[in-house]
């Protein structure tokens, strides 16, 4: 099965959520008129887009139909469809040349499936020929280094661990000199599920970021936030405050074959300002793939 296939069987739930509601708007609808887009943004934001970015794309929609003068509801489905892509589409980083080590620095709170999801960052990089390296600085949860140990044992690659407890900042940084001293092409550093609304674990994040600023001012530095599709609006609000205390760069969104809310992700993109970068659709090792704004848009009709 190819990706966009578990894309879009992956997408079953949250396209049954969407599409029903805004199929059953336009069968509803013989002409184009305002009422047709009152329903259409009541229908967006019951499929979990969100109250700020269904007004968004309403309007733009609204200015498209009058701009083009269309007239069949079919074709403003279709539009709709493009004004959805164009979204996912925006804040995508342009194709440059990664200076290694790329370092990405993978955060996000207790249960999204953190670990899990760098274990299959690790495989992805992987098949694209590229060597890997994983920092387990995720040293408060008693699991999280054996965890990520055998990840790193599956996707043989290799790891820098401390005994649990020890400081975060430390292994990232005894992490980024080997990973430099090695000629690693990917350090992806775990750290622990940050409670966001917990000031000291945010600083904590501060200081990694600030780390790898300082020891590796010119390297390609990325800071993914990974976000589980099943929490529907929170998982905006989990951006807004991650935000505010890390340069996000990208987001992962996992667990998107199991919820009817992955409308969600339109919202994070249009208010947040961060493209989705990798989408969890299953729960295999190569179930974690780039993210396709236009194959997100099509599976989602």
């Amino acid at each position: 099965m190819g990706f966009f296939d578990k894309l879009k069987q992956g997408l079953e739930k949250t396209r049954t959520a969407f599409s029903e509601r805004v199929n059953d708007v336009f069968g509803a609808f013989v002409k184009v008129d305002e009422e047709l887009f009152e329903e259409l943004e009541e229908a967006l934001i019951m499929a979990d887009v969100g109250m700020e970015t269904s007004m968004y794309i309403i309007e733009k929609l609204r200015e498209t139909v009058k701009r083009e003068r269309i007239t069949e509801a079919e074709q403003v489905k279709e539009k709709l469809c493009g004004i959805i892509a164009d979204i996912m589409r925006q804040n995508l980083p342009d194709e440059a040349e990664e200076k290694t080590p790329e370092v990405i620095l993978v955060i996000g709170v207790n249960g999204v499936g953190k670990t899990t999801t760098i274990g299959k960052l690790a495989s992805f990089y992987k098949s694209q020929g590229k060597s890997i390296m994983l920092a387990a600085a995720d040293t408060f949860r008693a699991a999280a280094i054996d965890q990520l140990k055998v990840w790193a044992e599956r996707s043989n690659c290799e790891i820098i661990a401390r005994e649990e407890g020890s400081d975060p900042s430390s292994v990232v940084f005894d992490a980024l000199a080997a990973a430099k001293s090695r000629g690693v092409d990917v350090l992806i550093c775990d750290t622990a599920g940050r409670l966001h609304n917990k000031k000291n674990l945010m600083d904590e994040l501060g200081k990694i970021g600030r780390i790898i600023t300082r020891e590796a001012p010119d390297l390609s530095k990325h800071v993914f936030l990974v976000l589980d599709a099943t929490t529907g609006q929170n998982a905006i609000s989990q951006a807004k405050l991650f935000g505010e205390a890390a340069e996000i760069d990208g987001i992962v969104l996992t667990k998107l074959d199991g919820t009817a809310k992955g409308g969600v992700v339109i919202g994070i993109c249009r208010e947040q300002s961060i493209p989705v970068r990798f989408v969890g659709v299953g729960e295999g090792i190569d179930d974690m793939q780039p993210f396709d704004a236009d194959d997100f848009a099509k599976a989602l009709f």
